[in-house]
């Protein structure tokens, strides 16, 4: 941890040397994720419910999806531009360093300025707490905080999985995005309201209904399984799948010659 500490005041130290780019980048991020926002603003003003779903409860999901993809992104953005690693060939001197290809590649890219989506998060999940018609109870805000840990988790696996695609494609593709970047998206509204079959491939394939939609209806109605509230736990089940095709793409990297 101590390595990392340093590895990340260097990262501060340098956003520092140009304030006010930083500044301009922080908030054209804050402005760029708003404008999905304003989407489910415009969308309630016109119905009161998707699918039972109230405006408060709308923002809850959409704050834990936003707040989890932004901590991700934010600090492990090292394997979402992976791909120029591997091209310049700066994986090679990955390899032969003392220190686990997983940890250096973390540390290789912070990026800071997305912290003002995780700030736009913070503001809807205030919003949204007294108004979603939850009774906040010691156990319902560790499952909140569970939601949020265990999704930036699931974030960092697909930015993983994205990475490995790298060593047999070298330059990244398109499709991760669609669980990414599209999950961010998407993840506006409960998974649910996208139909049975997408609901269940983001249950069982790619887990991001089990941080958002099924612990959300535990929160949301008394009367539902107490296994919900666990499911963001199954989620990190995706570690282990994520982990040997990481493992699996190192054996099979041949250097770019770069």
């Amino acid at each position: 941890m101590k390595l990392y500490f340093h590895y990340l005041s260097l990262h501060i130290r340098e956003r520092m040397e140009y304030k006010k780019s930083f500044l301009l980048n922080l908030i054209g991020q804050f402005l760029g994720s708003f404008s999905a926002f304003l989407s489910v603003c415009f969308m309630f003003s016109r119905f009161h419910t998707v699918q039972g779903f109230t405006f408060s409860q709308v923002l809850l999901s959409f704050s834990v999806v936003l707040m989890a993809f932004s901590l991700s992104e934010c600090f492990f953005r090292g394997f979402d531009v992976f791909s120029t690693m591997i091209g310049n060939g700066e994986f090679d001197r990955v390899l032969v360093r003392p220190r686990s290809t997983v940890f250096l590649v973390i540390c290789s890219k912070l990026q800071l300025d997305r912290l003002s989506r995780m700030l736009q998060a913070l503001v809807m999940l205030g919003y949204a707490l007294p108004r979603c018609g939850v009774e906040w109870t010691l156990p319902r805000v560790g499952v909140l905080i569970m939601m949020i840990g265990c999704g930036m988790v699931v974030f960092c696996c697909l930015f993983i999985c994205g990475a490995t695609l790298s060593f047999f494609t070298i330059e990244s593709i398109e499709i991760i995005n669609i669980f990414t970047d599209g999950a961010r998206e998407f993840g506006a509204y409960p998974f649910a309201v996208y139909g049975k079959g997408v609901l269940r491939l983001l249950t069982f394939v790619v887990p991001l209904a089990c941080f958002q939609y099924w612990p959300m209806l535990w929160l949301m109605q008394p009367d539902s399984p107490l296994f919900y509230a666990f499911c963001p736990l199954l989620s990190l089940l995706f570690v282990i799948p994520v982990s040997l095709l990481w493992r699996l793409g190192v054996r099979k990297y041949c250097s770019t010659g770069s």
